[in-house]
């Protein structure tokens, strides 16, 4: 049973908590005593990591086994996906069907903290709930390959810029790879012409000269660059289990819509475990939602399974406003003069956190 909107609206004040937005609604002969809210349903804020390795052949790669006994070489451009992480967070979406009226009796100053969307965080406090959250990756740029540092740029002689055959600057490359070698061998051994003064000074010049010979090697191996990206949909689940719905796609782009056929589908299946339901009296008959009563949800849960290439990479139960009902509390719980009462709403599903008495949280 739903109570709609009959009073003014609340006499109303911004303030901020941390990153999150709140309003304070207070009670007053303005609003006639009666604050307004609207409890929400649960979306899943869905976090997906992708690892891509990113594949590419060298200028020389056709000539890797001949100057360099390389069998491995890449021939072909590449791009691999990867999921490596789902994360699923809960976020309470206001649901405009389920807006309330909370009524006080005349004299008393109750508040209530809401949110920026309108849905309660508590009453007769200041204080929220901390709701844990677990932490998330991050994305990882890629590094830079061996072609990509200011090395390779040193690596290209003179001789190899001016041809215009490839199989000639390959043959150069080769060429170079061993003068790099020799010259590290000397620089080590100590049978260099111009030995640098100090260790320090040794370890960059080994450093730069392992950087070119790299850099060259890789004409003819080629590179792979890996990194990741993590990206996020927003899904609102239904009251009824489903099975192998696609709530996105992957490709080399990382997460896109489920329509866009060319990514690979990422499925998710749903399983009510518990519907809500209203608390019953003594007799074992439903109990009547107070008098301008203070609502709140007795929220559900249901099991969420999330696959990939038919790995499974989430599955845990999350409590769902829309699988339960809405209650209330009476008023007079929190008017009362010598001892009155203070709540927490769970933001997420519109449930109670924490009930008790006013001032000792």
């Amino acid at each position: 049973m739903k109570k709609f909107l009959t009073a003014a609206a609340a006499v109303l004040s911004i303030m901020s908590s941390g990153a999150q937005t709140t309003q304070r609604l207070d009670a007053s002969k303005l609003n006639e005593y009666g604050l307004i809210y609207t409890l929400p349903v649960t979306g899943l804020e869905i976090y997906v990591e992708v690892e891509h390795t990113v594949a590419k052949p060298g200028e020389f790669y056709n000539y890797a086994r001949r100057y360099l006994n390389i069998t491995d070489a890449i021939t072909e451009p590449s791009h691999t996906i990867k999921v490596k992480s789902v994360n699923v967070l809960t976020r309470g979406v206001a649901d405009p069907s389920n807006r309330w009226l909370a009524q006080f009796k005349s004299g008393s100053t109750p508040f209530m903290i809401l949110n920026g969307s309108g849905i309660p965080l508590a009453l007769n406090t200041d204080e929220v709930a901390e709701i844990a959250r677990p932490s998330l990756p991050e994305a990882v740029s890629p590094a830079p390959t061996a072609l990509e540092v200011p090395a390779a740029d040193q690596a290209v002689t003179r001789e190899m810029t001016m041809s215009t055959s490839t199989a000639r600057r390959a043959e150069l490359a080769a060429q170079r790879i061993f003068e790099l070698r020799q010259m590290r061998s000397d620089l080590i051994s100590g049978q260099a012409d111009n030995t640098p003064p100090d260790g320090k000074s040794l370890e960059l010049a080994l450093d730069n000269l392992q950087a070119q010979e790299a850099a060259l090697t890789a004409m003819f191996a080629g590179t792979i660059s890996t990194y990741t990206t993590v990206d996020n949909v927003m899904y609102e689940p239904d009251t009824e289990d489903f099975s192998g719905a696609i709530i996105a796609r992957v490709n080399s782009n990382g997460l896109t819509a489920g329509s866009d056929l060319t990514g690979e589908p990422l499925y998710m299946s749903m399983e009510v475990l518990e519907r809500g339901k209203l608390p019953v009296n003594e007799r074992g008959e439903e109990k009547r939602f107070p008098k301008g009563g203070v609502a709140y949800n007795i929220p559900g849960e249901a099991r969420f399974t999330i696959s990939f290439r038919g790995n499974t990479l989430y599955q845990a139960p999350v409590a769902l406003a829309q699988l339960g009902v809405t209650f209330g509390l009476d008023p007079g719980l929190f008017t009362d003069k010598k001892a009155p009462s203070m709540l927490q709403w769970d933001p997420s599903t519109g449930g109670i956190i924490l009930l008790g008495p006013a001032g000792q949280q």
